[in-house]
């Protein structure tokens, strides 16, 4: 079985003079949360709409399943469910009316309503016009019908936005259970990484249309990982001391500064250093947050 749910080579939008998407080549395997990453503006919804088939790319290509999205656009989309932007319903109908109109087009048992309010708590809810629903349970009947047909990919464009935390704390368990419990592989675009890192287990960082970051999240906390600094009383000697035990230390600002270590090879360091007769003033733990390093990247900084 092909891992690969969907993928796209040097997916390109162009409009007139603007190019929207440049070049972008995604890769979701199956069981994926993938988080698509990247400030407003970045060509994160644009993406999303070519994967729906929703706009024709300018240049490349959309596979999902194993399949060109081009050719095969309605068998694909069947098992396809999208929440794109802010769901829109009929305020005066129901939750449970609401779904059935869209039931009735997919042609799926009456059975699946049931099963999709349960899905996301809904189900004491299903008998009140929408109208009086808050942002969250929108969001939450937006995931319900995005889940009616059963879809084996399901791509969410910014589902928390505008939620309180409250409500973005539903939709991320909701996330959250849909691989392990459901079977259903996610892409979730977001501009805050801080939402993403809590749900994905590989991102996608976009910038100026542009695809900059590709990878386990993991890497990315790697790109975060801190150093040590060390207020010693003679640097430049202390800096000698190191290096004949095998660690190289920098000397900024009157500090040695070394890469971020385990707390016992920290141990080892500063014992090692008291006893070639150093005083140690303060040991520091310095890290930099994965907000700050997604906000280098799509700041300004060089793609990975």
């Amino acid at each position: 079985m092909n891992d690969i749910v969907l993928e796209t080579r040097q997916l390109t939008k162009r409009y007139k003079n603007r190019t929207a998407v440049d070049g972008v080549s995604l890769s979701l395997k199956r069981g994926d949360i993938y988080g698509f990453l990247g400030p407003n503006g970045a060509g994160k919804t644009t993406t999303i709409r070519m994967l729906l088939g929703l706009i024709r790319p300018t240049a490349g290509g959309v596979h999902v399943f194993g399949k060109p999205l081009a050719a095969n656009r309605l068998e694909i989309l069947r098992r396809v469910g999208s929440l794109v932007e802010y769901p829109s319903y009929y305020g005066h109908l129901t939750a449970r009316e609401n779904l059935e109109t869209i039931r009735r087009i997919l042609e799926v048992p009456k059975s699946r309503i049931d099963e999709v309010l349960r899905i996301v708590r809904l189900t004491g809810e299903d008998r009140r016009p929408v109208k009086g629903f808050s942002l969250g349970m929108k969001q939450r009947l937006g995931l319900a019908a995005a889940l009616l047909g059963s879809p084996e990919l399901l791509i969410l464009d910014e589902p928390t936005n505008g939620l309180d935390p409250a409500g973005i704390q539903e939709i991320r368990e909701l996330i959250l259970s849909m691989p392990q419990q459901y079977g259903v592989t996610v892409l979730i675009s977001s501009h805050l990484l801080s939402e993403i890192e809590h749900m994905a287990n590989r991102v996608g960082i976009i910038r100026q249309g542009r695809l900059i970051f590709q990878d386990e999240i993991g890497k990315l906390q790697q790109r975060a990982a801190g150093q040590i600094r060390l207020a010693v009383s003679d640097p430049e000697a202390a800096r000698l001391t190191l290096a004949r035990q095998g660690t190289e230390a920098d000397l900024k600002e009157g500090a040695l500064l070394l890469p971020s270590l385990p707390d016992p090879q920290v141990a080892r360091l500063v014992a090692g250093l008291v006893g070639g007769g150093h005083s140690i003033y303060r040991v520091e733990d310095i890290r930099r947050s994965l907000e700050d390093t997604f906000l280098d990247l799509v700041g300004g900084g060089d793609s990975l």
